[in-house]
C-alpha cells in the first residue's frame, strides 16, 4: 500500500501527536455505502495495527482489515478541521 499524504495534513498529524488511525465506516443509508473514517487518536471500540506511514507519522489500520487500497490518501480537511482519507481515491471503499 502505497501512502500520499499532503503536507498539510501531516502537519496537523504530528500536530496531533504524530499518529493516524483509519478505519471502515458503514453508512445507514444509501445502500449501506462504506467511507472511510479517520482520527489522531484511537477509537475505543476497536482495535488497530500498525501498518506505516509517512516517514513523519505512523498509520494504523484495522487489526481485522484483510484487504488494502492499492492507494491511501491523506488530506487535510479545513472544516471542521481534521483528516481526510481516500481509498484508491475515491471517498467510498469498492
Amino acid at each position: 500500500m502505497r501512502v500520499v499524504a499532503s503536507d498539510q495534513a501531516v502537519n496537523l498529524i504530528e500536530e496531533q501527536g504524530g499518529r493516524l488511525y483509519v478505519w471502515l465506516k458503514r453508512g445507514r443509508c444509501c445502500g449501506g455505502v462504506t467511507t472511510l473514517a479517520s482520527a489522531t487518536a484511537a477509537p475505543a471500540d476497536k482495535q488497530f495495527r500498525l501498518v506505516g506511514g509517512d516517514s513523519r507519522f505512523e498509520l494504523y489500520l484495522p487489526a481485522s482489515l484483510t484487504r488494502t487500497p492499492e492507494e491511501l490518501q491523506i488530506e487535510l480537511r479545513r472544516f471542521p478541521r481534521g483528516i481526510d482519507a481516500y481509498w484508491n481515491g475515491c471517498a467510498w471503499v469498492v
